[in-house]
């Protein structure tokens, strides 16, 4: 059985320069994290604000973490001080709620705003139409400690590989569009364990890989 180590340089040998791997370590214990790290990855996914809070103080200083869950406002403030990156903003209270938490710590804090793209009932995220409302509303200038740098996407959990080429090349266009409106939006993060590969394919510099990183999650009831 391969180690930690060894997925991490497979998967990072195989992947272009211009795209940023976030290794997701959700419900995974520290010492994978820290096993990762010693390997060399500095940026780490996260879906539950207070177990990324725990490890934070864990862990070394360095790390980049992202918040990829989905995003309660109400404990915003309790990664407001680290928090590199948040994936999954897909309203502007919650735009609201980030830009107040960071002015408490002095910082700008960058946002992805979460694109619905899956056909799937159960993934959140914004339609197109919404995200161009958002980005040229007048109150979204008012927000100085957020920075909006791009999108993200969840496509369909299926192995239809057209639909997901449908799903990610439909977000690619709409990105590629904004992105000579709004200089600001460089990141696109699209593509997961099963899929990162197609991701790419279709523009993604941001993929989010946990399970070929970490193996099969562990959840706790």
């Amino acid at each position: 059985m391969t180690g930690i180590k060894e997925n991490l340089q497979k998967i990072k040998s195989s992947l272009p320069e211009h795209v940023t791997l976030v290794a997701v370590s959700k419900t995974k214990p520290v010492s994978d994290l820290q096993e990762a790290y010693d390997a060399g990855q500095r940026v780490f996914g996260e879906n539950k604000i207070q177990e990324m809070v725990t490890k934070y103080d864990e862990l070394p200083k360095d790390i980049q973490w992202h918040m990829i869950g989905h995003l309660q406002r109400n404990k915003v403030k309790y990664m407001a001080h680290f928090v590199h990156l948040i994936h999954g903003v897909d309203s502007f209270k919650t735009l609201q709620e980030i830009d107040k938490q960071a002015k408490k710590h002095n910082r700008v804090i960058n946002c992805l705003l979460q694109a619905r793209i899956a056909k799937e009932d159960t993934k959140f995220g914004l339609p197109f139409n919404k995200i161009e409302e958002i980005l040229a509303s007048d109150e979204l200038k008012e927000l100085k400690n957020i920075k909006i740098v791009g999108l993200m996407g969840m496509a369909t959990f299926t192995e239809n590989q057209e639909q997901l080429q449908d799903e990610f090349s439909s977000l690619a266009s709409f990105f590629n569009k904004n992105q000579e409106k709004y200089p600001n939006l460089t990141t696109l993060s699209m593509g997961m364990s099963g899929d990162y590969e197609l991701a790419i394919e279709n523009g993604s510099n941001m993929v989010r890989i946990g399970s070929s990183i970490f193996g099969v999650r562990n959840y706790i009831a």
